[in-house]
């Protein structure tokens, strides 16, 4: 039986407001863009509008429950998020959405109307508790205008759930990085006042050599600190409570073994992927890809094919996905990924 539970659409890649420090194409570290034009004479990726009904469509006959418009770029900077908000709503499928908190083209509450009667999550990315780290991170970010946001858009919701007993979570995701983490505590105190559901993280992927000291993965100094910090964010969460009297959930907050020693990073046999048989990846150009890991790593997986020539389904029974899907604890990216998870939440 199928397992397939998301797919993700990178409807628009290069398309963001914000210039992340960490971000593969659009930080100003990063030379992606201009590689790709030189290789290809593209400056921009889109997804061609007459794939989305089709590839929902599809979507739904295998079972699928989410949707997520594309987490490379900004979902809300694309003519096509309201296309796919539409079918999807048409379809009874539900959004599941990363976004910067800034909220462009519309008022939050217009966006609000939109993402949440048909979102299961709305993941804010957020870096910070005060506006110097935040705006050092997120370059171009205004900190004090996306609480403001925020505070609306959880407004929204609020009297959204009251009225029609459907609530789309909250979440704010970090990305994990010394330059960051000192403020774990705050930013949980921020997310339990403000009755935000989830704060959700990963390590950092060091794109670029500038960002390898803001690794925790780095060194065994500064994979102490992240367990401090972890032990930290796990006492605010029991400190700091919503306002309805609920924790704010923790997630992907997992300690260092420093004890190990495992010089070919091999995954402890308790780890496993969270994305394998679980969600598939649609580029804007039609790769299709079973997991995030940044483009060029990816590639190391193997080839599964172009959409619309490739239909998800075949690639779900190929015997090359079902190779790595039995083998991937043996694949050298696969070893470094930063998205394993204990088995305890499988």
């Amino acid at each position: 039986m199928n397992k397939l539970f998301r797919i993700t659409l990178d409807t628009n890649p290069e398309d963001c407001n914000l210039k992340c420090i960490m971000c593969e194409e659009n930080s100003e570290l990063s030379e992606f863009k201009q590689k790709l034009f030189e290789e290809s004479g593209i400056r921009r990726r889109y997804m061609p509008l007459e794939w989305i009904p089709k590839i929902l469509i599809e979507a739904k006959e295998l079972g699928v429950i989410e949707i997520i418009p594309t987490t490379m770029g900004d979902p809300l900077l694309s003519n096509h998020f309201e296309i796919i908000a539409y079918y999807a709503k048409r379809l009874n499928l539900k959004l599941n959405i990363t976004h910067n908190g800034t909220f462009p083209r519309k008022s939050v509450k217009d966006w609000a109307k939109i993402i949440v009667p048909i979102t299961s999550d709305i993941k804010i990315s957020w870096n910070g508790a005060n506006p110097q780290t935040a705006e050092m991170i997120m370059k171009g970010i205004n900190f004090e205008e996306s609480i403001s946001n925020l505070k609306k858009f959880v407004k929204y919701r609020n009297s959204y759930w009251k009225l029609n007993a459907y609530y789309c979570r909250i979440t704010l995701q970090l990305t994990f990085m010394t330059n960051n983490m000192h403020e774990v505590t705050e930013i949980i105190k921020l997310a339990a006042n403000m009755g935000i559901d989830r704060v959700k993280g990963h390590h950092l992927w060091v794109h670029f050599n500038e960002l390898e000291k803001y690794s925790f993965e780095s060194s065994l100094e500064n994979k102490s600190k992240w367990n401090e910090y972890v032990k930290a964010a796990f006492e605010a969460a029991n400190i700091f409570y919503k306002p309805n009297g609920d924790k704010v959930k923790l997630e992907n907050f997992y300690p260092f073994d420093l004890n190990k020693k495992n010089i070919e990073n091999e995954i402890p046999e308790k780890y496993h992927c969270p994305f394998l048989e679980k969600e598939i990846w649609i580029s804007a150009t039609g790769k299709i890809s079973p997991c995030c890991a940044p483009d060029k790593l990816r590639d190391s997986l193997g080839d599964f094919g172009n959409y619309p020539e490739t239909k998800i389904g075949d690639v779900l029974n190929s015997d090359k996905y079902l190779n790595l899907v039995k083998h991937y604890k043996q694949i050298s990216l696969c070893k470094t990924c930063k998205l394993i998870k204990p088995n305890i939440l499988k």
